[in-house]
């Protein structure tokens, strides 16, 4: 089993956000995380990345205890992550954005040739600001750095905010490549319908802090379903 999260309990200061949270990820699968807005999702990823300290409960990464180390000594075990918005950094080239991707992988294996396979646009603009890059080469930036350290499992909060829709299905298609093609895990929060369907073996849905039911792949063609879970 790739991830393991056993009652999950994490806030902001007094305000408690996820309580109660239970899912597993196995090798190879691509899980998304649904649920309307303000219930939790974001704060889920944080929590299983170590940029929130639980208030209560587990993190297992390969059957190891992750729950309270730093998001560094995470990404060290081969975690990598895209978080919601993007953050590339300003005043950095797209080529050095990379190379702060393989300062916090797991090993010494980096894999920027398959970031410009995937997205070449990358590799025309290595020298460009990052910060000048539209909303999606942005979104492809971001998923690049988190790839090039050569994670086994990818946390990808909603690759398609802020890109424009000829971009997302390409982006869409991207994930599924990685996933197939390097057997990168993938765990990812997306509202999305269309993303959903695609790129998702299965998923969970959050409702007030809590995930309330699993969907398996063959549910996910069913829209009305999934829509009772997106609607903001």
């Amino acid at each position: 089993m790739s991830l393991a999260v056993s009652n999950l309990a994490a806030g902001y200061g007094e305000t408690p956000i996820i309580r109660e949270v239970n899912c597993t990820i196995e090798s190879g699968e691509i899980v998304g995380i649904i649920g309307k807005n303000g219930v939790g999702k974001t704060t889920l990823l944080k929590t299983i990345m170590g940029l929130l300290s639980p208030d209560q409960g587990s993190v297992l990464l390969h059957d190891e205890e992750i729950t309270s180390m730093s998001a560094d000594d995470i990404a060290k075990r081969g975690v990598g992550y895209v978080p919601q918005g993007r953050d590339v950094f300003s005043g950095l080239s797209v080529e050095e954005n990379l190379l702060i991707g393989t300062s916090v992988g797991a090993g010494d294996t980096t894999l920027y040739d398959r970031v410009y396979e995937y997205f070449p646009i990358l590799e025309e603009r290595a020298d460009q600001d990052a910060e000048t890059l539209s909303g999606g080469q942005q979104q492809m930036l971001a998923i690049g750095r988190a790839l090039v350290g050569n994670p086994d499992i990818m946390i990808v909060d909603e690759p398609s905010e802020g890109v424009q829709p000829s971009i997302v299905q390409s982006i869409s298609d991207n994930l599924r490549q990685i996933n197939t093609e390097i057997d990168t895990t993938i765990l990812f929060v997306e509202q999305n319908l269309s993303v959903i369907q695609t790129l998702a073996d299965r998923c969970y849905a959050m409702e007030k802090g809590t995930i309330v039911e699993e969907i398996p792949r063959a549910e996910l063609d069913n829209t009305d379903r999934l829509r009772q879970h997106l609607v903001v």
